[in-house]
């Protein structure tokens, strides 16, 4: 896949990553309560990613945004500990190596603002997900930390960075 960019999300991505993370968390049967895709944040990730321990990035590929992620500090967790957050791609997209380069970027990102461990969540039917997480490092936990209110998840990752 040629020229796909990773950059900070702007507030004009906003509709645009609102209606990656639903499509991508119906196509995954991913919705109703104890799912991400409930999470009052979807329809304004630009401004819920604004705090200087947080950030969210888009996949923009031919003007167009195909996937999106970021980090935040992990609710009711330790301070030195940030969450994964909202990592979804559009069919287009997947397949060519830019989850791993997002996932890289936000790594990288995380150790600069701080953080010691990285912590996220998913299930278990992302198939591919749980593959680049743990070629990644990512160590699966016997169940969830923090608080996220995210109950629909079965799969639960911890990296030390």
């Amino acid at each position: 896949m040629k020229d796909p960019i990773i950059r900070p999300i702007t507030l004009q991505d906003n509709a645009q990553v609102a209606r990656i993370i639903r499509q991508v968390m119906t196509e995954f049967s991913c919705v109703g309560s104890g799912f991400s895709i409930e999470d009052p944040e979807v329809d304004d990730m630009y401004r819920a990613y604004q705090g200087p321990k947080a950030a969210f990035y888009v996949i923009e590929y031919k003007g167009e945004v195909k996937g999106c992620g970021g980090f935040a500090p992990l609710a009711g967790g330790a301070s030195d500990t940030c969450e994964l957050k909202k990592m979804y791609f559009l069919e287009a997209l997947r397949g060519h190596g830019m989850g791993s380069q997002l996932v890289d970027h936000c790594l990288v990102e995380a150790r600069r603002r701080g953080f010691r461990k990285m912590y996220l969540e998913t299930v278990e039917r992302m198939t591919a997900a749980n593959h680049l997480y743990r070629k990644k490092g990512f160590k699966l936990l016997s169940g969830a930390q923090g608080a996220t209110g995210h109950s629909g998840c079965d799969s639960f990752y911890e990296l030390l960075l």
